[in-house]
């Protein structure tokens, strides 16, 4: 199977860091080919010209094969922080520029735009994975964790992803060195449980 893996944080030496590379690490051991992404480290571009708004649009060469990446894939993992409630802005415009009209979603002939949008991609397993300094307990009662809202309902369900696991690792600021290890291994299991090796 072949996997996108999508990374999005700043720092080198993050936790998040760690999650991916263990993710990137358990999915070579299973067999799988692994199409890595380090959003900051590329200096990927967030920002949508015009010029590429509409979906017949021509594409640059970065974006085209982000574009080929996402439809050319059975399984995505991605993993990004929990900022202000949201992904951090490269990753916001990394779903604008790559998940687009006749590349991840269609509407019905017909349907100027305003319908439900008909999901395009091929992928069959999603996972998110969060990390936070948010305490469980308050990220639900008092934000309804919008991430979960926000991946589930506005994002995978739109562009035809139903198998979707997210998993948010808090408090990061504060968690000792054997909490980071126990969580690591619950990425290495999650990974093997939604990618078990190739037979």
């Amino acid at each position: 199977m072949k996997i996108l893996v999508i990374l999005a944080h700043p720092n080198n030496k993050s936790f998040n860091h760690a999650i991916a590379k263990t993710a990137v690490k358990t999915l070579h051991n299973n067999g799988h080919e692994v199409i890595f992404h380090d959003l900051y480290a590329e200096e990927f571009n967030p920002i949508l010209p015009f010029e590429e708004f509409l979906s017949e649009s021509k594409l640059d060469n970065t974006i085209k094969r982000h574009c080929e990446e996402i439809v050319s894939s059975d399984g995505i993992i991605i993993i990004h922080p929990n900022w202000w409630g949201q992904p951090p802005a490269i990753l916001k415009g990394w779903m604008d520029r790559v998940l687009r009209p006749k590349i991840a979603y269609e509407f019905q002939e017909g349907d100027p735009g305003e319908g439900v949008p008909i999901g395009l991609l091929k992928i069959k397993n999603a996972i998110i994975f969060n990390t936070s300094n948010t305490v469980e307990e308050r990220e639900l009662n008092h934000f309804s964790d919008p991430l979960e809202t926000l991946w589930k309902t506005c994002i995978f369900d739109l562009i035809g992803i139903k198998n979707f696991y997210r998993k948010t690792f808090s408090v990061i600021i504060t968690s000792s060195l054997v909490k980071r290890k126990k969580w690591l291994n619950e990425v290495k299991k999650t990974v093997n449980e939604r990618f078990p090796g190739i037979c």
